[in-house]
């Protein structure tokens, strides 16, 4: 009969000496996705700092901004029959 401490003792993960490769190569992995960041992030700072502090106006823009443009209508007048969205489909109870 195995005792609690005898059964808490086995090794119940598998062989872990013929997979000894999973260590290094999940250091590896996190090695190069830090890598990778930093590169990341040091591109994206360089890429910043090289943007005009304003940029130039377009040339068909007014000043007001978007509260002067018009709305257009994108149904084009075309008017669309609304269906009932609460119908009851029989004997409801209240």
């Amino acid at each position: 009969m195995l005792t609690t401490a005898q059964v808490l003792a086995q090794n119940n993960f598998g062989d872990t000496r013929t997979g000894g490769l999973a260590g290094p190569m999940g250091l590896f992995l996190i090695v190069l996705l830090g890598t990778a960041t930093v590169l990341l992030i040091r591109n994206m700072n360089a890429r910043l700092r090289r943007l005009p502090d304003r940029f130039p106006q377009q040339a068909g823009s007014t000043d007001g901004g978007w509260a002067d443009t018009t709305a257009v209508d994108p149904t084009d007048g075309i008017q669309a029959q609304d269906s009932p969205t609460n119908a009851p489909s029989g004997p409801q109870q209240r």
